[in-house]
């Protein structure tokens, strides 16, 4: 008789053991384990809609799970909002966050994220660049100039027909990047971007919001949007939500890149300010906190990062296919207000031609 058997029989707990070892050896190579049918949890489906709407709709489910966990980190380290600290002293008991943590740029872009400009402070995050490269009326807005330009000047040579609208109002222009090949796709104008309108004669600087320089040079919708205004986005990006909310419904932009300036904010003054623009439908793809200015202001913390977000309302080419084909089409020329300069003319008035 063979062995296993005689000695089951000999002795019978052996029989048990090797019933037991049977048992766990079916259950660990079946598929579908019987036993835990009611707690197992399926893995996730693969994506069988490959559109982009459904790419973005997919996106956006993630998202919001990120959003619910935000609300479990501040009760874990608030309870409530007003008590969660910016940036927690290295001290016990040790939180390990910063206000960073609680904003993570996870939104899933449907597109392929590449860096555009120079390595370091200057570059930005954009969402699907190759959705513009050949867009014919393809329009950027860019407020508070680099030194060198090169996030603008990159644009401009990789896309065929995108023109960019800069200002600053301490800048005389546009950087050394952007050449003189490049510039007639440029225009310039020294004023700032402003939470309200105050541009008349004796106003120095000349403050401009978003919607009235869009009626001067005849746009209704902007490709990218980059602002970089020292801490001043705050209240603007507040005005313009308020500005384009009740008229349009939708912010006029496919994408906002932003640097956060987080100077004397509250965390929850801060939180209220991101879910405004949760709210209106701004979800970031990807942030890089400003580690120049962090190494040279070590003692006052990470204040600076700067953000990419796609906007999911309205209808722009980077969320809808299709879309945006009759952006930007001119206003008619009585629709300025009287006495207004005409700002699609201001075009590098103090810079100088390169040799």
């Amino acid at each position: 008789m063979p062995f296993p058997l005689s000695l089951c029989q000999r002795h019978p707990r052996y029989a048990v053991l090797l019933a037991v070892l049977l048992l766990a050896t079916f259950f660990l190579l079946s598929p579908d384990d019987p036993l835990f049918v009611t707690t197992h949890r399926p893995r996730p489906a693969p994506l069988a809609d490959r559109t982009l709407p459904a790419r973005v709709a997919h996106a956006e489910a993630a998202y919001q799970r990120t959003i619910a966990r935000r609300q479990d980190m501040i009760k874990k380290f608030g309870p409530s909002p007003n008590q969660v600290v910016m940036f927690p002293p290295d001290r016990e008991p040790w939180p390990a966050y910063t206000v960073w943590d609680f904003f993570p740029a996870v939104f899933n872009c449907p597109h392929e994220v590449e860096r555009i400009g120079s390595l370091g402070d200057g570059g930005q995050w954009v969402c699907g660049i190759e959705r513009i490269t050949d867009k014919p009326d393809c329009v950027i807005y860019s407020f508070g100039l680099d030194w060198d330009s090169s996030f603008e000047a990159e644009l401009l040579s990789r896309t065929g027909h995108c023109e960019v609208w800069g200002y600053d109002y301490v800048a005389p222009g546009f950087g050394r990047a952007v050449t003189r090949g490049l510039r007639p796709r440029t225009h310039f104008a020294r004023l700032g971007l402003g939470a309200s309108d105050s541009h008349g004669p004796a106003d120095e600087p000349k403050m401009w919001t978003l919607r009235s320089l869009m009626k001067a040079n005849g746009h209704d919708h902007i490709d990218l949007l980059h602002i970089d205004i020292e801490g001043w986005e705050f209240e603007v990006l507040r005005s313009m939500v308020r500005d384009f909310r009740a008229a349009e419904g939708a912010l006029p932009f496919g994408q906002l890149l932003i640097e956060m300036h987080i100077w004397h904010q509250r965390f929850g003054e801060f939180l209220a300010f991101w879910e405004m623009l949760e709210a209106v439908g701004l979800r970031p793809f990807r942030s890089e906190v400003n580690l120049v200015y962090a190494n040279y202001n070590r003692q006052s913390g990470v204040e600076l990062a700067t953000y990419s977000f796609l906007n999911l309302r309205g209808s722009n080419v980077f969320v809808t296919d299709g879309a945006a084909a009759e952006d930007a089409l001119p206003e008619a020329e009585g629709a300025r207000e009287a006495g207004e300069p005409d700002v699609r003319m201001i075009r590098h008035a103090t810079v100088a031609v390169e040799p």
